[in-house]
């Protein structure tokens, strides 16, 4: 069996399903939890909304960016499906740890939200060499030849324009001045 296309759509989905909780997530803390929870717990809830709200725009954003590169390559973007992996898995360490310790007071949850923290920084670093990667070239440039291309591209030159359409362009010209006029 060979290796699942990357699902687009799927993820754009996951992204927008993500974000309508975390709206709703965000609400229940801010309209039910503000007099049940103590000052600190409820800012750790707030957190836990904030970031999951800004890594589902974000799971978006690799949604997107997958679905523009596989129209325009045809291929498939390996970095762009670790990302949207790792971003969906950053919401459910990070934010759900936060979310779990608010409403339990379960301080020790506190030990899993790095691990969500560091899928986030990965999940945006490869977004961030993906991005790169698609302007042509590798990562700051690296591995590419002259005039941006990359190693073993040919390069061409630009085709000398004809002198004959050059001088009848020149002329055409009402603001050409008048010693190139004909």
């Amino acid at each position: 069996m060979g290796k699942k296309p990357f699902d687009t759509g799927l993820t754009v989905a996951a992204g927008a399903v993500s974000a309508g909780l975390a709206v709703a997530f965000g609400a229940f803390g801010a309209h039910l939890l503000a007099e049940r929870l103590p000052a600190d717990l409820l800012a750790v809830y707030e957190t836990a909304a904030r970031y999951h709200f800004y890594h589902s725009l974000g799971l978006l954003a690799v949604g997107l960016l997958a679905l523009q590169r596989q129209r325009a390559a045809r291929s498939e973007p390996p970095r762009l499906r670790w990302s949207a992996a790792l971003m969906l898995t950053g919401i459910v360490l990070f934010s759900g740890s936060l979310y779990t310790m608010a409403l339990t007071g379960q301080r020790w949850l506190g030990a899993v939200t790095p691990f969500g923290g560091a899928a986030f920084l990965l999940a945006w670093g490869l977004l961030a060499w993906e991005a790169l990667a698609g302007r042509g070239g590798s990562v700051m440039g690296l591995a590419r030849g002259p005039c941006g291309r990359g190693q073993g591209e040919p390069t061409q030159a630009m085709p000398e324009p004809s002198s004959r359409r050059l001088d009848a362009a020149i002329a055409r010209k009402p603001h050409a001045p008048k010693g190139l006029r004909r």
